[in-house]
């Protein structure tokens, strides 16, 4: 399947000349090791791929006694392979790095030697047990990988041209008229099966909501056995924090309610839970910001969050699993918009997921004042891709029903007006401006 982090790596190669290594980090089950080992096999003379999930003896004795020679290192390494190395032409690929720390510490002297190029691929890379007794290289170039983003997922399912017609609409401001409806059947297509590659696939092949179902329920379990192994100290916190998300987004809280999982729960007991799930990439942390400024992030209140699924398709089969799946049924309601209860977080957390893999960190604004005229919320805060000096953020409400107030973006933009820059509602109707705000449909959201 066609990703965009293809270009990514491809700049990688051509602007680091052998001076980095490229380290791709991202959740398990996104489709590192695929687009890495397609990468590798076109783009090099010849490659040698080295799976630390699946390590065969005589690499793993290579591995143990000559990674500090590195002539015998590479040697050894061609041989037991059949590979022939070329110089500047050839690429060696450290698949789950994180499983061998010692490979990934000695990227600092392959690189070094500059023979060769050198990739590694990570999940969990940089959690404790992972990196601890080890020098994290500086010679590693890290780029971050998402599940498949809206347009990825349209590319597989083989609709090629509707993205680049939603972004040209988006740049001229204009709706999309007749494709609308199209446009927003396919965006809950992609909530419903999300953007893990094995779910897409069974549901380029089959068309079968029950075997993406299947796909979805083996990552979720493989996620949660990854919590009990991984998250030492914090399993039992994580794992309630995780099981958690659909019930804290489906009640719609300012922030992530942690009485809810023990009366006396504070944050600070809390803060390694939600630091590790977000550092697995399992889930889309959002920070309140106190001020709408340049530089977000010097404004967070990070005792105040939410947390959301990584991917859309993952929350739904957490959030309706009833007996062990998400009923055929269910998932046609959803996708036919009949479903009786509220969709709004579901669409919360799709809009989280598309600003995520479009670049942008989540931050929202909440003020609980009792004040009538400061209290507000805001569901995202987005910075503009060119600075100025001033109107340099854009409030983004998200809205699933057909009737709506704009309250909170109207005070918001009284109050901050030399900050903010275009005020957005995201909702299931084609592109208008009302009341001196843009309300775009939920799917532009990925071009934003």
């Amino acid at each position: 399947m066609k990703r965009k982090i293809y270009n990514e790596m491809l700049d990688w190669k051509n602007q680091s000349q052998g001076k980095s290594a490229l380290l791709l980090e991202g959740a398990r089950r996104i489709g590192k090791s695929y687009s890495v080992e397609q990468f590798a096999r076109n783009e090099y003379k010849s490659c040698i791929i080295i799976d630390f999930n699946h390590l065969d003896n005589e690499d793993r004795d290579i591995f143990d006694n000559y990674l500090n020679d590195t002539d015998r290192f590479l040697q050894l390494l061609q041989l037991h392979h059949g590979v022939k190395l070329r110089e500047r032409q050839s690429v060696i690929v450290f698949d789950e790095v994180q499983l061998y720390p010692k490979a990934r510490a000695a990227i600092k002297y392959l690189v070094a030697d500059g023979r060769f190029d050198y990739i590694e691929t990570g999940s969990l890379i940089s959690i404790k047990k992972n990196v601890k007794e080890i020098m994290i290289p500086s010679e590693e170039f890290a780029v971050q990988m998402y599940p498949m983003d809206f347009e990825e997922f349209m590319w597989a399912i083989g609709e090629d041209g509707l993205m680049d017609y939603i972004r040209e609409q988006f740049g001229n401001l204009k709706p999309l008229g007749p494709i609308h409806r199209k446009a927003m059947e396919y965006l809950r297509l992609y909530m419903l099966v999300g953007g893990m590659p094995k779910a897409v696939e069974a549901y380029a092949k089959t068309k079968d909501f029950k075997a993406v179902e299947r796909e979805k329920q083996q990552i979720l379990t493989l996620y949660r056995n990854d919590i009990k192994k991984y998250a030492t100290g914090a399993e039992t916190k994580a794992a309630l924090v995780f099981e958690d998300i659909p019930g804290q987004l489906q009640r719609h809280e300012r922030n992530f309610q942690l009485t809810d999982l023990d009366p006396n729960a504070r944050y600070t007991n809390y803060e390694s839970s939600f630091f590790w799930l977000y550092d697995s990439r399992i889930v889309n942390i959002c920070y309140n910001s106190t001020a709408p400024n340049i530089g977000l992030h010097m404004n967070t209140d990070r005792t105040r969050l939410k947390c959301y699924m990584a991917d859309t398709g993952l929350l739904i089969s957490m959030a309706f699993d009833e007996r062990g799946a998400v009923p055929t049924q269910l998932y046609e309601k959803i996708l036919l918009g009949k479903l009786e209860s509220n969709m709004g977080y579901l669409t919360e957390n799709i809009v989280a997921q598309m600003l995520v893999a479009s670049g942008h960190r989540l931050y929202f604004y909440s003020n609980t004042s009792k004040d009538a005229d400061d209290r507000m919320e805001i569901d995202f805060l987005i910075s503009k891709s060119s600075l100025t000096s001033r109107h340099n953020i854009s409030p983004i409400e998200v809205k699933s029903g057909k009737n709506y107030a704009f309250a909170s973006l109207t005070k918001f933009g009284q109050k901050f007006a030399e900050q903010l820059a275009t005020p957005y509602i995201l909702h299931n109707a084609d592109l208008t401006t009302k009341n001196g705000v843009l309300c775009l449909p939920t799917y532009m959201a990925a071009v934003m």
